[in-house]
């Protein structure tokens, strides 16, 4: 019985080196180093001088020649890419041809994915493989960390999804060379418990996982330090809040009490005589003159205490109506003074009803 995990390691497959994807991408697909970075540049160069003969057709001395020698290839760079002509060449070597995927010749043929043997993916100068080993379907592209397997009802939904992100995909038509996953994968089937991950993906997160354990302890305690500093500034803004409210509410109290008083001592004189005599006498021990009740210094607890005999008084006045003439604020008793000197001086000054 086949180790399923040393089914998957016989896949060949090379990972991305620098931009050498056009190499990795048949070699993946012929599953073993068929092609150097050498064999490749040969090709390129074949075809650039081919290029160039037929330019040279039309007069080594016309401009287009000229412009075309002065013109860098379009089959191969220094960064390591190479053409679609290059790798169509090469797989010509093995018998093998490409044949556009969305082509409307090979769309009318209604061929369905998983018949065929091997696609070739590329786009922006990428380029990888998609092939069948035994039968099931691998995506080796040289950017994963591994062979990705992919199942045959995903496989037309993986090709669709490349079409929409731009690739351009070719089919491959020919005898694939022999290679050891094709006879370990044509006895038993795999299965991939973790899908692999892209190359870049992978280094990013083993460089930061080597300081993950070293700085988790720091930044707990920097969690809990914030919550900290937080919860107070936080327990200080309630309490200013509270202290500003009741500041202000002792402030409205106080404004209102100064004005109930201001009403029950008024309220005083027009109600009875004794009232009044009790006010005047009040105001003759606060100093004699007029206003002495009103620039009297009062503290909170008798402002309250007189706000409540004025709402107490107030009851009364609810329950017997006097009738008192507004004359009796403005008229003057003996020529002596106001209304604050009559309600002062006492009941004998107050002009009769």
């Amino acid at each position: 019985m086949f180790d399923r995990k040393l089914n998957m390691e016989s896949i060949f497959h090379e990972k991305q080196e620098g931009s050498l994807c056009a190499q990795h991408c048949l070699n993946n697909l012929l599953q073993g180093e068929y092609f150097t970075p050498v064999d490749l540049s040969s090709i390129a160069h074949q075809l650039d001088e081919e290029e160039r003969m037929r330019m040279a057709e039309g007069g080594m001395a016309s401009e287009e020649y000229r412009t075309f020698l002065q013109q860098p290839s379009g089959n191969m760079d220094d960064s390591g890419f190479f053409s679609i002509q290059v790798i169509s060449n090469a797989l010509g070597v093995w018998g093998l041809e490409l044949i556009l995927f969305n082509s409307r010749e090979y769309q009318s043929l209604m061929i369905n994915p998983i018949e065929e043997k091997a696609f070739i993916c590329n786009y922006k100068e990428h380029w990888f493989t998609v092939r069948k080993l035994g039968q099931q379907w691998f995506n080796l592209n040289s950017l994963l960390t591994g062979p990705e397997l992919i199942s045959d009802t995903y496989l037309a939904l993986f090709l669709a999804q490349l079409q929409q992100e731009g690739y351009s995909i070719f089919v491959i038509r020919g005898n694939l060379p022999e290679c050891e996953a094709e006879q370990i994968l044509g006895i038993m089937r795999v299965q991939q418990q973790q899908r692999p991950r892209l190359i870049g993906e992978e280094e990013a997160q083993s460089s930061s996982g080597q300081g993950r354990s070293a700085t988790l302890g720091q930044l707990e305690t920097g969690l809990v330090v914030e919550d900290e500093v937080v919860d107070e500034d936080e327990e200080e803004l309630r309490r200013a809040l509270a202290l500003s409210k009741q500041d202000m509410e002792v402030e409205d109290e106080e404004a209102d009490l100064r004005r109930a008083i201001q009403l029950s001592m008024q309220g005083a004189v027009m109600s009875n005589k004794s009232s009044e005599s009790k006010v005047g006498n009040a105001g003759s021990a606060a100093g004699g003159g007029p206003g002495g009740a009103q620039t009297e210094t009062l503290t909170a607890d008798e402002l309250r205490r007189r706000r409540q005999a004025y709402f107490d008084r107030q009851s009364q006045q609810q329950l017997v109506q006097p009738t008192i003439p507004q004359q009796a604020e403005s008229k003057p008793t003996d020529g002596s003074g106001s209304k604050n000197s009559s309600s002062e001086e006492g009941p004998q000054n107050k002009p009769s009803q």
